[in-house]
């Protein structure tokens, strides 16, 4: 099913053939990615840009970042735009489509976490699987995201991007048909945005536990969560069974776990410890990558609570294939939807799973 002609044609083989010069769009890890891929495969990189309100004549991996305009001077339209951060700004996707309408903009996806490319390597290893992934999904959306979501790790074609925006109000709305009643499981919670997106859904709940492992990060949650009720916050990693600990910097922000010696330690805890004195409905889980040890530390609750998940897919290439495998088997009743939100590149897919009966109660 999955062959050559659906998938199109390999950015980064695209991209080493091309004779025009090929610019970056963005700084950042993103791009630091980008420019190793281009670094093992030999695709020459000719400058970097950045929106005029950015450009202060920095330098960046040896290039001094220029304006979209100091290219158009220097090439006309005969260059190639290669997208290298990630944004959910309406403003600024609205920004990338026209850019896209003028120009030729692509974009070379990398994980989020780990290494490696969507190639024709990682389609034949995983192709059983993606096969097998794509019989689950409940719906034709769920089908249509699926695939265009393939489509654009391979290809870094933005039609197929854009094709797959869903609104959050259609998932709560039509798919996980939360209540005022539900124990609420938020794994991942940040400053408690998401724990304020189901208050905002549904009017209210019965109990939250959250989870947050950096250490500024969890202090933001704690002031956020300080005049409501029957919450219970932990500092810790959501992990499988079998102790982990991190360092991370305190520094408040996404991905800021470190290395080093210097940092403050967290644990883990698995979502089975979590919720054994609870009866879970939802489980909303966006660990940074971490999420298929996430639910294998939740075997016991997702089998005999059921609760309705939300399942950040992104993280990893594989996610979008490998997490449904793993809910459907550890509980054959789900049903599963895959959903796109507003964001380039395809951050912010979620696989929701909805025991079977669930969805109209």
């Amino acid at each position: 099913m999955f062959d050559k002609a659906f998938f199109g044609e390999d950015v980064w083989e695209y991209l080493k053939r091309s004779q025009k010069p090929i610019i970056l769009y963005g700084m950042g890890n993103g791009a630091d990615k980008v420019l190793k891929v281009f670094a093992q495969k030999k695709i020459p990189c000719s400058g970097v840009m950045a929106s005029d309100d950015f450009v202060r004549g920095q330098q960046y991996q040896n290039f001094t970042v220029q304006p979209l305009r100091y290219f158009e001077n220097l090439y006309g339209n005969d260059f190639i735009i290669a997208i290298t951060f990630g944004t959910q700004i309406p403003q600024v996707i609205e920004h990338i489509r026209k850019l896209s309408r003028n120009h030729h903009v692509l974009v070379p996806n990398v994980p989020v976490y780990g290494e490696g490319i969507f190639d024709d390597s990682f389609i034949s290893e995983n192709r059983e699987k993606i096969e097998l992934a794509y019989t689950l999904l409940a719906d034709e959306r769920s089908r249509e995201v699926y695939c265009r979501a393939l489509q654009f790790y391979y290809s870094g074609n933005l039609d197929n991007l854009f094709q797959t925006f869903d609104s959050k109000d259609e998932v709560f709305q039509d798919i996980l048909l939360l209540s005022s009643h539900e124990n609420y499981m938020d794994l991942g919670a940040y400053r408690g945005d998401t724990i304020e997106e189901l208050i905002r859904y549904t009017g209210g709940y019965e109990k939250i536990i959250a989870v947050e492992p950096d250490p500024k990060t969890y202090r933001k949650l704690c002031g956020y969560i300080a005049d409501k009720e029957n919450i219970t916050v932990y500092q810790k990693l959501i992990w499988k069974k079998g102790k982990r600990s991190l360092l991370f910097a305190d520094n408040g922000g996404r991905n800021s776990t470190v290395s080093g010696k210097e940092g403050i330690c967290t644990g883990s805890i698995t979502i089975d410890e979590l919720g054994k004195d609870t009866a879970i409905s939802y489980i909303k889980m966006d660990v940074e990558g971490a999420e298929k040890e996430a639910l294998a530390g939740g075997i016991q609750t997702i089998s005999h609570h059921m609760p309705k998940l939300n399942i950040a897919v992104y993280h990893r290439f594989e996610d979008i294939f490998e997490i449904p495998l793993m809910v459907h088997a550890m509980n054959q009743k789900y049903c599963f939807y895959l959903r796109h939100h507003p964001y380039i590149p395809m951050w912010d897919m979620n696989l929701y799973c909805i025991a079977d009966g669930l969805r109209n109660q």
